[in-house]
């Protein structure tokens, strides 16, 4: 490891472009590849444990012509959130 990678997202309430909430507990390394992954789950539905690429996470996507996070702090307020 020791290879400087992009930012990673700190645990906590984000909202997804589209409006739904997640709560990000970590990111982890993949075992064969070691790509760093998010940890997450809704904060709706089934709440499923979900993975997703780091880089991924973190990407700006464009939205009617304009740039926003694929995924927006929202805050790390424990309260709601879910357990692991």
């Amino acid at each position: 490891m020791g290879e400087s990678g992009p930012a990673q997202p700190r645990p906590g309430r984000y909202r997804h472009y589209k409006g739904g909430e997640y709560w990000v507990y970590s990111c982890a390394t993949h075992s064969e590849t070691e790509q760093q992954l998010v940890v997450y789950r809704p904060l709706y539905g089934d709440r499923e444990l979900w993975v997703r690429p780091v880089e991924m996470f973190m990407e700006d996507v464009e939205i009617e012509g304009k740039r926003r996070p694929r995924f927006a702090w929202v805050n790390d307020d424990p309260e709601g959130a879910p357990a692991l």
